[in-house]
């Protein structure tokens, strides 16, 4: 035995949220699935189902997507007042951040150089 929805009053039409809708199309997109299967489960017609997915796969083409993200914990602390990289020649780099003390620059960099 079927299940007969009767909508009564002005509005004659049902409304799914967006919310309902993009679970009825990633429902419809996992491998193995069936348009109608998912359709019929949902009580939606299929036309309807293919006219969000195309309406999904237009908007992932606008670049209207989101993609999983991790924030990776630095692996050294953040230096104060920008940094600077002084590149010495002979894979000899010496970084150093805004908060150097100058002459100690000064004598590292005459060490250094010698």
């Amino acid at each position: 035995m079927s299940t007969v929805t009767v909508l009564s009053g002005p509005e004659r039409r049902r409304r799914w949220s967006a919310d309902q809708r993009s679970q009825i199309v990633e429902e419809s997109l996992l491998p193995g699935a069936v348009v109608a299967v998912v359709a019929r489960r949902h009580d939606v017609h299929p036309s309807l189902v293919h006219a969000w997915r195309r309406e999904a796969k237009r908007s992932a083409a606008e670049g209207v997507s989101f993609v999983p993200v991790t924030v990776a914990p630095e692996k050294k602390p953040a230096m104060a007042g920008g940094v600077i990289e002084i590149d010495l020649g002979k894979g000899v780099r010496l970084r150093v951040d805004g908060g150097v003390d100058e002459e100690a620059l000064g004598r590292v960099l005459r060490a250094l150089g010698r």
